[in-house]
């Protein structure tokens, strides 16, 4: 039986960190426009199923509720979104406290996390990446918590957090490979026979059946996106961009706290108890390394370690010069908090942004310049023409600002509707080869590019505007052609 030991009290101050972190995301929310992606979940939102081509239905589900609320209003469809990252502050002040954390490390943790650039990227935009590191700080929480008391009754919690989780993204079952594997190899491997765990996994599948029935009846189109994803043509993924995020997701000091928690882990005999924590994060991470996943898919696991990491560097602190090595601390959150704030949070106005900033934070870029954008397609389209848009982004921009009749076979928007059959004129976006629409057009002729306005380097600035005229075929025959994820 596991000796269960009293916990200190949560730090009060970390209420206020969290507190302060949501209000800096709220004010800054409004600027700029709608991320691409957040452009799709408004899309998806109308067309609300147990499943999309890409991602299962929660995140499109919130969306559709923020705008409902206040329509067109950036900062309340970005609250859900500011509210989560204040909470995962909390989250992981209580991770610290979970393993033995005092008000010191509580309040380090929790410091490190609401200055981090994670938390200030998935704060900020509305994703499935944002209710994903929410899903994933809770099981961990709770799975330290079973490990530290021995009661395998939180494991229902655990199972109907990882439900709710799973119809938001898959990514869960990363997490879930992690725990299990850091189960079997560290122990205490009785958990995984445990009845409450066992209700646990089954209560998290019958969670998400609905949506697992939706892929089961479309074929599973998700394999295909992963697939793609694993073939490295998406935004921050590969191997080596996986590798170099580990060491900046959080930030440059919390990586050195992450790394200190995660050698405490293995280190620490009174410890043993979490290192199925340590060897989840290497099962993770492996994983992603092998299956060409992105690089961000174990922040949630380097902010959990960072809670752990908080204590060791704390007592480090208070040993010999502790003026000194406090202040050095204090003086590098100063620092990162200044750093990530301005690579990550739209403070400079849009048409200033330097190109360094979109280098490094590519969702930026994505934020600008879509009203624009459709401006410059809607003003070359013929009375009576439709657009064909590239890929989801532009569809949903068009769609959100424009007035002419919107398609494309991108991802699930292809299931959205196709263009009627006497569409003869079409206005397409975002294709680079014409080559490749001369594959369904008779005449394809180039009558503009996209300008969005403002100097920045983004995925639409600058991209082709063909006028196609006359399609070679019936589009119901088109249109499977035209689909890809």
């Amino acid at each position: 039986m596991t000796q269960v030991t009293a916990l200190p009290r949560l730090n009060r101050l970390v209420w206020v960190l969290a507190s302060a972190v949501t209000v800096i995301l709220l004010i800054f929310a409004g600027r700029y426009g709608y991320h691409r992606d957040e452009l799709y979940f408004l899309l998806c939102a109308h067309h609300l199923n147990w499943g999309f081509v890409d991602q299962p239905p929660l995140t499109p589900a919130i969306a559709w509720l923020m705008d409902t609320i206040a329509p067109g209003n950036l900062t309340v469809f970005r609250t859900p979104s500011a509210l989560i990252s204040g909470v995962c502050v909390v989250l992981v002040a209580l991770i610290a406290r979970e393993v033995g954390g005092g008000r010191g490390p509580q309040l380090f943790a929790a410091a490190l996390v609401a200055t981090s650039s994670a938390a200030f990227a998935f704060g900020h935009l509305l994703s499935t990446t944002t209710v994903d590191v929410l899903v994933w700080l809770l099981i961990i929480w709770l799975t330290i918590r079973v490990l530290r008391t021995g009661d395998t009754r939180w494991a229902l919690l655990i199972g109907a957090v990882a439900g709710v989780g799973l119809l938001n993204k898959y990514l869960v079952g990363l997490l879930a490979l992690g725990l299990v594997g850091g189960v079997l190899i560290a122990g205490p491997r009785r958990l995984l026979r445990s009845r409450w765990v066992l209700a646990g996994a089954a209560l998290a599948v019958l969670v998400v059946a609905p949506n697992l029935m939706w892929q089961l009846a479309n074929g599973f189109p998700q394999l295909d996106v992963a697939g793609e994803i694993a073939s490295g043509d998406s935004s921050y993924a590969g191997r080596s961009s996986a590798l170099a995020l580990q060491l900046v997701i959080v930030s440059p000091i919390a990586t050195v706290v992450w790394v200190a928690g995660l050698v405490a882990l293995f280190r620490r005999p009174e410890w043993r108890r979490y290192r199925a924590v340590g060897w989840a994060w290497a099962v993770v991470v492996a994983l992603v390394l092998i299956g060409g996943g992105k690089g961000y898919y174990d922040a949630a696991l380097l902010l959990a370690l960072t809670g752990v990491g908080a204590v060791p560097v704390v007592e480090w602190a208070a040993r010999g010069g502790v003026v000194l090595r406090r202040s050095a601390l204090g003086a590098a959150v100063v620092l990162c908090a200044v750093i990530d704030a301005m690579l990550m949070l739209p403070i400079m106005p849009a048409s200033s942004v330097p190109d360094a900033v979109v280098a490094v934070n590519y969702d930026a870029g994505e934020t600008i310049g879509w009203p624009a954008m459709v401006d410059s397609v809607e003003r070359v389209a013929p009375p009576g023409a439709v657009v064909l848009a590239s890929n989801y982004g532009e569809a949903g921009a068009l769609s959100r600002h424009g007035s002419v009749p919107v398609y494309s076979g991108h991802m699930s928007v292809a299931d959205f509707g196709t263009p009627p059959e006497s569409a003869d004129e079409v206005v397409a976006v975002g294709f680079e080869d014409p080559a490749y629409l001369e594959r369904f057009f008779v005449s394809v002729e180039r009558v503009g590019s996209v300008d969005v306005g403002v100097e920045v380097d983004n995925e639409e600035n600058g991209a082709p505007i063909w006028l196609c005229r006359e399609p070679r075929q019936p589009w119901s025959s088109l249109w499977p052609q035209l689909r890809r994820v």
